[in-house]
């Protein structure tokens, strides 16, 4: 069953349990401009070691500045505890879903 949190903490201990890291879309990321409207680009968490995981297009970031992302995003993350399934989502759709609208998602 899939949790969701906000807690950077435990998104960190959960990815890096999964060989995870922080990343963003390489196409968005513009390092060094300021006036960009994404901020850092779109996060991701990226799996090096995951047969499946396609990270051409990925660059690994640091954590203060993903989850700098993160939080001027208003992001929670949907994860699985034993896999590498992850979706960043809005905390508004998050706590929909807590609700029990568990088809809910960001427009």
């Amino acid at each position: 069953m899939a949790k969701t949190t906000t807690d950077h903490d435990e998104i960190r201990h959960w990815a890096e349990s999964h060989g995870g890291k922080p990343a963003v879309v390489r196409s968005t990321h513009h390092e060094g401009t300021k006036s960009r409207k994404t901020g850092v680009g779109l996060l991701r968490l990226m799996f090096p070691k995951a047969r499946q995981s396609d990270h051409d297009e990925l660059e690994e970031i640091q954590w203060d500045e993903f989850f700098k992302q993160f939080e001027d995003s208003k992001l929670a993350l949907l994860y699985e505890e034993g896999s590498n399934f992850n979706k960043l989502i809005g905390r508004d759709t998050a706590e929909k879903r807590e609700h029990g609208d568990h088809k809910a998602a960001r427009h």
